[in-house]
């Protein structure tokens, strides 16, 4: 899943795309880059992000879902749209555009996405953007975590929607030490039923780990790429449908390669040929 922010204040990329024409070529960029879904959002969710209204968002959004609905890739269904909000006029406006998939960071658009058939991925946040960062605390992040986007997928699910993915919400609400116990434990979440999202690109843990620990100054996002490319694979390995990144052609290439590895030989025809293949 590539992601496309038509926004001036993502952590990573805001501003990059604000521009139409812009966010139309990073967009067929991510789809040449290999991307089977392109999650394209016009509001920002990173910590201490701001609201931004209802027309803002379809403003920033609907030109660039009304262009690439027309690449051939997508049209074909060899790739597909993903509206990233939530908010319900939003979401309608961008299936009726073109987009399939309506992923939720609140998790409460499930009937808006059976009204329009749309997939729907149910995301994990604790509280909301501006304040969730503060000072989050779980008894136990794993328990909780999964017993919501179970409730939440299982609601979906009794409105109508046929296709419902979760997301355990990697930093949303979250320290570096929650992050990585919801690493840690992503079998567990794939065993519900559903299939899992995992979005840790670029993200602030990924800084403070490269930096030497989960509770130290993290490094910018600009040097966040290695621990972004690191988790997406751990997240593969441990049975991920899909993982959201920024960095999306050498994310595909890691992907072929996990593939690869899980369809390889069994040990017994191990070191036998060409070690050179």
């Amino acid at each position: 899943m590539g992601v496309l922010n038509v926004t001036p204040d993502s952590f990573f990329d805001g501003g990059r795309y604000l521009d139409h024409d812009a966010a139309i070529r990073r967009g067929t960029e991510i789809l040449d880059e290999g991307a089977d879904i392109l999650d394209i959002g016009g509001e920002s969710t990173r910590p201490g992000a701001s609201a931004v209204s209802e027309d803002e968002e379809l403003r920033r959004v609907m030109p660039v879902f009304e262009a690439l609905a027309r690449d051939d890739r997508v049209t074909s269904g060899r790739a597909r749209l993903s509206i990233d909000t939530t908010t319900p006029a939003v979401a309608r406006a961008a299936v009726g555009a073109g987009a399939t998939m309506v992923n939720d960071v609140s998790a409460s658009l499930g009937e808006v996405a059976a009204e329009t058939g749309a997939a729907f991925v149910a995301m994990h946040a604790k509280g909301t953007p501006a304040e969730m960062q503060d000072d989050p605390s779980y008894d136990d992040v794993v328990g909780e975590v999964s017993a919501y986007l179970a409730d939440r997928a299982r609601a979906a699910n009794a409105a109508g929607v046929q296709e419902v993915w979760i997301d355990p919400g990697i930093g949303f609400g979250k320290t570096a030490h929650h992050n990585l116990a919801l690493l840690r434990a992503l079998g567990q979440l794939t065993a519900l039923g559903w299939p899992v999202v995992v979005g840790t690109s670029r993200k602030t843990f990924l800084g403070r780990i490269a930096a030497g620990g989960p509770d130290a100054p993290p490094l910018p996002p600009s040097e966040r790429f290695e621990g972004s490319l690191a988790t997406a694979v751990w997240s593969m390995a441990c049975g991920a449908a899909a993982v959201r990144v920024h960095d999306v052609r050498a994310t595909v290439q890691a992907a072929r390669i996990v593939a690869a590895v899980g369809d390889a030989a069994t040990p017994d025809d191990r070191g036998q040929g060409d070690n050179q293949q």
